[in-house]
């Protein structure tokens, strides 16, 4: 049978294989991004999903428009405004299937075969997957601790015809947890005008700080209309919605309308307005205050014990928030032959390879550190300190 020629450039999530592992309930598992289950508010939206039956069960349970539910995106629109500092209303914003879809739609809407995309290195396993269906090339700028070195990007855009987008992460970047800087945030955006090439704004884990100011998006500096953002539920509710958003200039959106129209017509009808209703009836701040708690402790647990226990010749990420941390062994060392005896141990984590598109790396991984308790994350991370030890 002969298959698309974009078949051939797929290839299974190598994190969505180790998540077949961790399923075992003996196994510590840092590997995938899962937020932790018990704090999702079962009873509100217990509550939440027999008031919208009882309301408006007719509406809930029919079609609705491409665009989403309206008062949803209307408040996602305010809440980005108020939080990132942008300027849009509900006509920039297009609900998606989480952030993952709009990635999806983003690649369809901007990439052509042997089209460039600039990104960061390393960057979000999922988006190389996205963006390589549609035979996207990658070109990886170097990151440190304040966001991509912005000499790398301008120099890039100056001498390649190719580069189609540039996608970045700049708030608890996955896989590193790193924060971009205030200053490289208005330097991308500088340039994505001056050389007019659209930048793909990535937040899942924004509303995910521990410590530290709020930063704006680099939309909010956008002066020219460049920038589109994505967003979440997922990480913030709960990831079986599967409901997220993109917001762009209103002459983009209605070209992702156009081409999530042909994919899936819309988002579960449902699921939008049950989270609009818990918006409007429960106090969202209060929620998400709760999960940055948790998840602050459990970084802190996280770290310490890397400290402690893991070789000196090891670094590794101490983020301000998000659900990762980021770890690179001496040169030599293979993080997949740790991974190996790890899991023989029943420990899992996320070889870093996978999250450089262009390859190599190997000696690095991604821990997340929201998904498992405190008691398992410090006996997870003493007994792979001990693996370390004896493998590197």
């Amino acid at each position: 049978m002969k298959l698309a020629k974009r078949m051939s450039q797929l290839k299974a999530s190598e994190i969505r294989e180790i998540l077949k592992i961790t399923e075992r309930p003996e196994v510590i598992s840092f590997a995938g991004g899962l937020p932790a289950p018990e704090l999702f508010p079962i009873e509100e939206i217990k509550h939440i999903n027999n008031l919208v039956l009882d309301e408006e069960g007719d509406k809930a349970l029919q079609y609705t428009t491409t665009e989403g539910y309206q008062p949803l995106r209307n408040w996602i629109a305010n809440r980005m405004n108020l939080r990132l500092g942008t300027k849009f209303d509900e006509d920039n914003i297009l609900i998606t299937h989480g952030s993952q879809q709009a990635l999806d739609l983003a690649g369809k809407v901007f990439i052509d075969e042997d089209d460039i995309v600039v990104c960061e290195c390393p960057t979000y396993l999922a988006a190389i997957s996205a963006f390589k269906m549609f035979g996207a090339k990658f070109l990886e700028i170097p990151c440190d601790d304040d966001g991509m070195d912005m000499n790398a990007l301008e120099e890039a855009l100056k001498t390649n015809d190719r580069i189609k987008c540039m996608y970045v992460i700049p708030d608890f970047q996955n896989p590193t947890g790193r924060t971009w800087s205030l200053e490289r945030r208005k330097k991308i955006a500088a340039l994505s005008n001056q050389y007019q090439i659209p930048i793909i704004e990535d937040n899942p884990y924004g509303e995910l700080r521990f410590e530290g100011e709020f930063l704006p998006s680099i939309a909010s500096f956008d002066k020219e209309g460049y920038c589109m953002c994505t967003g979440t539920f997922s990480k913030t509710y709960c990831p079986g919605y599967r409901i997220g958003w993109i917001a762009a200039p209103k002459e983009i959106t209605r070209q992702f309308v156009l081409v999530k129209q042909g994919s899936d017509l819309q988002c579960n009808t449902m699921s939008q307005i049950a989270i609009a209703k818990y918006l409007e009836h429960y106090d969202y701040d209060k929620h998400i205050s709760k999960i940055r708690k948790v998840y602050l402790n459990r970084r802190n647990l996280a770290v310490e014990t890397m400290e402690q226990y893991f070789p000196k010749s090891v670094v590794f990420t101490r983020p301000q928030g998000g659900l990762f941390a980021w770890v690179e062994l001496p040169e030599h060392c293979n993080a997949r032959d740790i991974l190996v005896k790890s899991l023989e141990q029943n420990i899992a984590f996320v070889p870093g390879g996978s999250f450089f598109p262009n390859g190599g790396h190997e000696n690095t991984f991604r821990i997340n550190f929201s998904n498992m308790d405190e008691e398992r994350i410090v006996d997870g991370l003493q007994r792979l300190g001990k693996i370390l030890k004896e493998n590197i």
